[in-house]
């Protein structure tokens, strides 16, 4: 069977942990961030885990993760 090819964009983007599970940081927190509250800029910070829903899509752009 031939490699399977690891797709770019997702490797950067997502980290797996070491019980397996997919981590990403959070959207909005790139630009426009003066109108965004402290609170709010603070929470963006913290990365998060993947959802089910998009678990199995991401599992197969990242074969060897």
């Amino acid at each position: 069977m031939p490699k399977l090819k690891t797709n770019r964009a997702a490797a950067k983007r997502f980290k797996a942990t070491g019980t397996g599970k997919i981590k990403r940081m959070k959207c909005g927190k790139q630009h426009i961030l003066t109108k965004k509250t402290t609170k709010m800029k603070r929470r963006l910070r913290k990365a998060a885990m993947m959802d089910s829903a998009n678990l199995a899509a991401t599992k197969k752009m990242l074969p060897y993760l």
